[in-house]
Formats: C-alpha cells, structure tokens, sequence
C-alpha cells in the first residue's frame, strides 16, 4: 500500500463526542501548527444539543494558505465509535486511521488501503488519573501529543501555549504539559516515530490574526460607531452580541467615571430586539441587532416599518441551513430572498457579503455609515462557516480620523435659517431626503413618522400620485445605493476566455482554491467576487462580455442567479447553476468537478449535434 506523503498539505479530522472537552484539545493542536508558521484552517461541525451527539473538527493544513475546505480526509483522528463506520469512509486511499487501541478491532471494522495507529489511550488514561472528569478531558490531551510525535510538530510549541493559556495556573499547566508527553512517550516508545504526512516549520502566517467572523462583526461595530445593540439569543448569531458587549466593557466605558456609554439589550423576542433597533435608529443612535434566518423571518414587519419611514438599521444576519427553524449548527446562503425583499409589499434591501473575518469587521462598520446614509436597513450576510469558525485574515486598521457618515442630517441651524425641510422630498436626485433628529429645533424640523402613505412634507396622504412619487423616489435611491456599496472583486483569467464565475461570501476561500485547479487543468475563468446587493453595474458588464457565467452558491433554490436575472434582467441561460446546500461548507473539489461536468456535457452535446 502506498500511503499519502505530503508536508505542509493535509487534511486532518477529529471524530468527537460534544461536551468532551475536545474541542480545546482540537484548537491546541491547529494553533500549534500556525506557530510554526504554516496557514491552518480548521472548522467545527458540531450538533445543536450541549452534549452526547457527534462533532467533528476538520483541520486544513496547507502553506500555500488555501482557507476553504478541500474535500476528503488525509488522516482520521477517530474517536467516536458511533461514527466509526462514516468515519473510515471518509479516509482517502493511502490516508492514516488513528484511534483509540485499547480495545483490539477485528479487521472486518478496518480498511486494508489505509495505514491504522493505535494507540490505547483510554489505557494510559486510567492508569495515570482516577478522577473519571480528569480522563475524559486528557484523554485528549493525550491523543494530541502522540499526533505530535506522528506528524513533527514540536513539543515546545505545545508547552508555550500550555503557558499562556495557564499562566498563574502552575498545577493545570503541569498537569497538561505531562499529559501531553504521555502521548509523544507511547509513540517513540511503540510506533517508532513519523508519518507520510508531516508539518515543516514555514514563515507563511505572517501578521495575520486568528479570530472568527461573529467577534470581528461585533469588535467593527464598536469602532463603526453602534452604541446600541438589542437581541434575542440564536445560534449562530448569539455571539455577536457577546462579542459587542465584550468590545464596550473595554473601550466604551469612561475611564474617568465609569459610564457605560453604550446600551445592550437582550429582548424577549426578534420582535422587540428589532423594534428597540429601530427606535433607537429614529433618534438618531447608530443601533443594530444579530440574528439568523427564523429571526429574520419574525422581524419582517418591523423591517418593512423601517424601510418605508426611512430610518437607518444595521442587521447582522449569520445564515444557517433552513427552511422553518432549520439546521442551527449547519451553514448555508438561504437569506438572500428572505432579507433582500423582506417585508410585504415593494422593498428592496442593501445587502453586504463578507468574505472572511476582516471583511466581517470593514462591512460591520461600513453598514452603519450605509444605513445613516440612505436612511434605510442595511444587512451584513455573513453564515455559520465564517462567524462560528476562526480563520487567518489579515490583521484590522482603522483611521482614527475617520468621521462617521451620517448623511442629510439638517441642523437646527439650518431650520433657524429657513431651509425648506420636507422630511420625504427628494431634493438632490439621489432619492435620499432629508431628515432631522428629534429635539434638533424646538419649533421647527418636526414630521409625523408613519408606515403609510403621505406626501413628500411627511402629511398623510392616500393619493395615488403621492404614493406614486414616494415608492419611485425608493427605487431612485436603491439605484444611488448601488454605487455606494463595496464593489465586486474582478479576478481575471490567465488569458481571454468566454466563461466567467460569480460567487460571493464564505464560497471565496474554496473558489481560490477552485480557480487555480481548473487553470491547471486548462480551464480559464474571469472570475467576480460580489460584495453586495443591490449590483454595480459593473456586475451587468461582466455578464454581458461573457458566454456562459458560472453562479456558484450555497442554497437549493439558486437564490443569487435569481436576484441577477431579476434585477439585471439577464437571459437564464447564461447564468449556470452551481449549487452546494447540505449543510457543510462548499469545497474546492465540488466546485471545480461541477465546472468540469458542465462544459464535458457540453463538449459531447455539441458532438452530437454535428
């Protein structure tokens, strides 16, 4: 047998039960890696109760630094034996099975094309400690030092992070540090050292930080300007709000007096948390709130309200699987219908799409200076692959001269003045009005906010020409948006080429990866990156000065290739259909081999036709 031989390039899986302690032991072991300079990508796949069902964690090592998920599994770290039998299925011929040998296997629960490690560590486990919480949790330990061994990663890395993260805590970090040899002892001493794939030291991380997408959202809301933030708990999102609150506790608190200069509220609903949003959006706070899908479903009314009487809202939706309730612990890009129309009636909404953690902390801030300035909801589209999972992305700037866009605010001087204020009028074209804050003058600049119909003076209004006048004047500031949202990304081909590829948000790492495989197969694509809805022209450009473009997306329904054709009004038939939604995130693999089957099919229609 021929076992897989690569350094710096693998996949690596852990099989777990929830509630473990895996998961520390897991990240230990990806951080480990990073420290000696190799790009690590890892992501949890976890159940959506506390304890007892299957995780996983996948750990992508690959120093030419592709972040999005390959496809296939290099080496199985198995340690559930409910999963045990998918989880073998998932090893690539020639790939390593390690597992817990302190109960013999027959050869029938085996595979003859991968090379198995045992190692009995349930065995060490209860020879060393009594404490049954204690071999549970180093157990773990255990099977991360004898990787350590199998795969090169030095101890002394380990035992660094063992002391920073135990600094002060002597007696837990002695107590890792030796469980952490026990594992490296049992392998030098029984299995006699490395495997086929192992891991280099490499000075390819560079600056670039670990963090995941939820607490950069929250850390750019902070420095977006956001003093409030009212909730309702909802996996994937619930740590955005932590993570906000977590931001103000350290730089929004008066250092001289103690105020707390922000406010946070966890509602009793979606409901109330985007009212309070809105409320404090019409007084002029920059506020905003985090869900996922269900919640957007249950805020559409409140989101409607906003989008007519005009009042600036940030929402952070973290897609899951769907529909109804859904997959909470599952990632998809089913929201786009949802929050890009949400509401009854005639609405369109801005959306925003991250790519990775520092898009997740520039979009946050950039959605709130987008909702004073066209005075509507803005939406930040991340999913549960980018804001539950930590990833390497470049470090976060600000400019700390940066002034905040607060659009047509008229002051009170402006009033004194007698400047002509009708609070829905459009004055300079761009469909945007103007508005004031309350209390701004004491007799002037006042309106009456209301969901319904009025005239361009905020006066209550049934006519069919003033609703007319109010729902065009939307659109025209729709059409403004377009240009001032972040613009795509153009990636374009080695050489001339008629086949384009759009694809948005948590796609982009294995989309990367996707383009430069099918490159090297002979397979040139221009390539555009959507950062937001609604579209640039640009984006109508691009499909036009292509015969075929790919739309890569995570749903069933192809909800992005719809908004192109519905919005651009482009022919359906350029527009092909790549489609992922079973809950985990897209890869590499599954994109370039769909390209590949649809110009094959294409090739052998064209055959047969002459």
């Amino acid at each position: 047998m021929k076992c897989i031989e690569a350094v710096n390039d693998f996949v690596i899986k852990f099989a777990n039960v929830n509630g473990s302690g895996s998961a520390s032991a897991n990240e230990l072991f990806a951080k480990a890696i990073m420290r000696m300079g190799v790009p690590v990508a890892p992501r949890n796949i976890f159940p959506s109760n506390i304890q007892g069902l299957p995780t996983w964690y996948e750990a992508r090592v690959c120093e030419k630094g592709y972040s999005g998920r390959r496809g296939g599994v290099d080496m199985m770290v198995a340690m559930n034996p409910q999963t045990w039998d998918a989880d073998l299925a998932e090893i690539e011929p020639g790939g390593y099975l390690f597992y817990d040998s302190t109960r013999p296997l027959p050869a029938s629960k085996l595979r003859s094309d991968v090379q198995v490690i045992g190692v009995p560590l349930t065995e060490i486990t209860n020879a060393t400690y009594t404490d049954p919480r204690q071999r549970q949790l180093f157990k773990n330990i255990i099977y991360v030092g004898a990787l350590s061994v199998l795969l090169d990663v030095d101890a002394a890395v380990f035992e660094k992070l063992f002391a920073e993260q135990y600094k002060g805590k002597e007696r837990l970090l002695d107590s890792n540090v030796k469980a952490l040899h026990l594992g490296r002892d049992y392998v030098r001493e029984h299995l006699g050292g490395r495997l086929g794939i192992r891991v280099e030291k490499r000075d390819n991380v560079g600056d670039q930080i670990f963090i995941d997408g939820n607490s950069a959202v929250g850390l750019g809301m902070v420095y977006g300007g956001a003093t409030v933030a009212a909730w309702y708990p909802i996996t994937p999102s619930t740590s955005v709000a932590e993570a906000f609150q977590k931001y103000c506790d350290k730089f929004r608190v008066d250092a001289a007096t103690g105020r707390q200069n922000y406010a946070i509220v966890q509602a009793e609903d979606e409901l109330a948390s985007i009212g309070m949003v809105v409320g404090a959006g019409w007084n002029g706070a920059r506020a905003f709130t985090a869900t996922s899908g269900p919640g957007i479903s249950l805020m559409t009314e409140f989101i409607g309200l906003a989008y007519f009487a005009e009042i600036p809202v940030t929402i952070v939706d973290v897609q899951r699987g769907g529909p109804s309730t859904g997959m909470p612990t599952r990632t998809q890009q089913s929201d786009l219908f949802a929050a890009g129309y949400a509401s009854h009636g005639d609405t369109k909404h801005v959306l925003l799409f991250p790519q990775d953690p520092h898009e997740c902390f520039v979009h946050a801030a950039a959605a709130l200076d987008l909702a004073d300035r066209l005075q509507t909801p803005v939406f930040v589209m991340t999913d549960l692959d980018i804001g539950m999972n930590q990833r390497l992305c470049k470090p976060f700037a600000w400019d700390d001269s940066k002034q905040y866009d607060r659009g047509k605010v008229m002051t009170a001087e402006e009033l004194e003045a007698g400047k002509d204020f009708g609070r829905y009028k459009d004055v300079d074209g761009d469909g945007i009005p103007w508005r004031t804050l309350p209390g701004t003058h004491a007799t002037k600049g006042s309106y009456f906010t209301r969901g319904t119909t009025r005239d361009p003076y905020a006066r209550y209004s049934e006519r069919g020409p003033d609703y007319i006048y109010n729902m065009e004047r939307l659109l025209r500031k729709f059409c403004t948006a377009a240009d001032l949202v972040p613009q795509p990304v153009l990636r374009p081909a080695a050489r001339p080429t008629a086949l384009g590829v759009i694809y948005f948000g948590s796609t982009s790492p294995a989309m990367q990866e996707a383009l430069d495989v099918l490159e090297a197969e002979g397979v040139h694509l221009d390539a555009m990156r959507l950062r937001a809805f609604p579209f640039p022209e640009v984006v109508d450009q691009f499909i036009a000065a292509h015969e075929q473009v790919f739309v890569v997306e995570q749903n069933r329904d192809a909800q992005m290739h719809a908004l192109l054709v519905n919005e651009l009004q482009v022919i359906p038939a350029r527009l092909i259909k790549v489609l992922h939604y079973d809950g985990t995130p897209i890869t590499a693999r599954f994109i370039a081999q769909a390209i590949q089957k649809h110009l094959q099919g294409a090739q052998a229609s064209l055959k047969e036709a002459a």
